[in-house]
């Protein structure tokens, strides 16, 4: 892009330092034009770690002139914030899910749905094992795709994984989920390292969606699989051709089976001195992803992210598609809240088609 995509910030929790760290990493292509701090010693904190300017009110918010704005609020609070920006003409970028219940996310829809002007921070599908995937999917290497199974993140965020490879779109669903719970030990929390850790009870939730016409997604999620590195992350995609598990993909081909993994070139091991992060992925030959972040040394997760603030930037300057829609964020959220329900009542739940579909 021309000039850095420029973004504001409403919100002081750690979700809001992601982002303005992208802009830190990456000054040339994103900038945090200011950050909105509720109480004078979260605005001592911001402007103390990150040396943007901190203000207190919406007005001086969009008086910043960002092109989008972001709600990094609290789940009951989002809502109202996401509402007040576009009904100031702002164009908002709100933190998932967009709306904590069912009922919210409807109210949410009828207040600013037929706007166009809200996008939700969905990030999984631009992290370079989802991206080249996807592109392994769409080559049709494994035919139609019919099944997913995520064990990896949990609810909205793995719901959004399974519709993406699925194409699901906003198909009705039915949600049978079940959890269990054993001991298990959890060494790494959002907090650190925990010192002589023992094994605790744990729940593990899995769970069923049926798309329709086939199509089905499987969820897999023990508490703390986000940071427990005991547990590894598992992504199947089945196919009407093969399958690929994780990084491996076996198909059926005219010379016959063939199985060939999705490589990565990853730069900084060994004696190589180019830095150290992932560059691309190749599938038999072929260049499958290319990290667009090349000498920012970013995680792959911050990649992601990254991603998505310039493509929510150029949505917002009106040079491309959203790259994920309050519509969207609004039906992954609401099989989410399936996935619990029926876990909690033992007994299936359909969803069926809502006002955003």
């Amino acid at each position: 892009m021309s000039t850095p995509v420029k973004f504001a910030v409403i919100g002081t929790g750690w979700r809001s330092d992601f982002h303005i760290r992208m802009a830190a990493a990456a000054p040339d292509r994103l900038e945090a034009v200011g950050v909105l701090a509720r109480s004078d010693e979260a605005a001592e904190r911001m402007a103390e770690r990150w040396g943007i300017p901190v203000v207190r009110t919406i007005d001086e918010v969009l008086a910043l002139e960002p092109d989008f704005v972001i709600a990094s609020v609290s789940w009951p609070s989002m809502p109202g914030v996401v509402t007040e920006l576009v009904e100031r003409g702002a164009k908002v970028l709100a933190e998932t899910p967009p709306a904590p219940t069912a009922e919210g996310l409807r109210e949410l829809w009828a207040a600013v749905g037929a706007s166009g002007r809200v996008q939700v921070a969905e990030q999984y599908m631009l992290m370079p094992g989802h991206a080249a995937r996807l592109e392994v999917v769409r080559s049709g290497a494994i035919g139609q795709p019919t099944a997913v199974e995520v064990a990896s993140t949990h609810l909205y965020h793995a719901t959004s994984i399974m519709r993406s490879y699925l194409g699901a779109g906003m198909a009705d669903a039915v949600v049978s989920a079940r959890t269990f719970t054993a001991p298990l030990v959890d060494p790494l929390t959002f907090d650190g390292w925990v010192e002589n850790p023992q094994p605790q009870p744990r729940t593990t939730t899995i769970g069923t969606i049926a798309f329709g016409d086939g199509r089905m997604g499987l969820y897999d999620f023990v508490d703390n699989q986000w940071w427990n590195p005991l547990l590894a992350r598992r992504l199947v995609v089945r196919g009407s051709l093969g399958e690929i598990v994780d990084d491996s993909v076996t198909r059926l081909t005219s010379e016959g089976v063939l199985t060939s993994p999705i490589t990565y070139r990853r730069t900084g091991v060994d004696m190589n001195l180019e830095g150290n992060e992932v560059v691309s992925a190749a599938f038999e030959g072929r260049m499958v992803y290319r990290n667009p972040w090349v000498g920012t040394r970013l995680s792959e997760d911050d990649i992601a992210v990254a991603s998505f603030l310039e493509l929510t930037g150029r949505w917002a300057r009106g040079e491309a598609e959203g790259p994920y829609s309050l519509a969207d964020a609004c039906q992954d959220h609401l099989l989410g809240l399936a996935i619990e329900e029926s876990a909690r009542n033992r007994a299936d739940v359909r969803v069926t088609k809502e006002v955003w579909a």
